[in-house]
């Protein structure tokens, strides 16, 4: 395939490195010091697009490619306020997006063992649940996107709990998210409920960025040739 990658820091660096290996090529690199080269003329000369930047650019970033004709994959997060605006946008343009709060094939499974975990604890109200992330100080938003997708998973399972707070006390009907910022850790999820008698606890911990890289590359490579929305529940489906 022919690459974009859209956000040429530590990531797209990982991600460049796996794609090469596998004899793909990046044509189109992306940073803050050439954003003019990211135009339709560009983008049409590849086969999939890799978009790592920031809340504020992501959603004009899958626009342009979902213009383009690119199939995008977007590990930005941060922007779950505009998803279903991006997603309806893709759909209007009968255009190909993928995206996820994290492309870890590890974290996506950990995702599965949540829902399960959740659908298990349901009734058992005698346990409080909460949830702890822990990511390098350079990592610009909190909570993460993949303790919010946690905490989503967990309130679609219960009747009595309806949102989540951010590192503070929380009420019955909400889950206490902490978050941390620890250098140098790539991110760490933790899932703990707490009862008088016994703590019951799931753990993902990265050791490094190739697992969220590879996950993305192995998400381009689904993507490609794909009209539609999709998520990394899709691609789990075909490994």
């Amino acid at each position: 395939m022919k690459i974009a990658l859209i956000g040429y820091g530590k990531m797209g660096k990982a991600i460049e490195e796996i794609a090469l290996s596998k004899g793909h090529e990046i044509i189109l690199k992306i940073n803050d010091e050439n954003l003019a080269d990211l135009n339709t003329t560009n983008l049409e000369q590849c086969d999939v697009a890799i978009e790592f930047t920031n809340p504020e650019s992501a959603i004009e970033n899958m626009k342009s490619c979902i213009d383009a004709g690119v199939p995008v994959v977007c590990g930005s997060t941060g922007w779950v306020a505009k998803q279903a605006e991006i997603i309806q946008y893709c759909k209007d343009k009968n255009g190909s997006l993928l995206f996820s709060s994290n492309f870890s094939i590890g974290v996506n499974i950990f995702f599965e063992l949540n829902k399960k975990l959740a659908q298990l604890m349901s009734h058992q109200k005698e346990y409080t649940v909460a949830i702890e992330e822990i990511h390098h100080t350079q990592k610009k938003d909190a909570p993460s996107g993949t303790a919010i997708s946690l905490a989503q998973q967990i309130i679609d399972k219960r009747d009595d709990i309806d949102n989540w707070v951010l590192n503070s006390i929380p009420t019955a009907e909400e889950i206490n998210i902490t978050s941390k910022r620890i250098d140098p850790a790539p991110g760490t999820h933790h899932v703990k409920y707490t009862s008088e008698i016994d703590d019951v606890e799931i753990i993902h911990t990265a050791h490094s960025r190739k697992g969220f890289a590879a996950g993305a590359l192995t998400a381009a490579e689904f993507v490609f040739g794909k009209n539609g929305v999709f998520t990394m529940s899709d691609v789990l489906k075909t490994l």
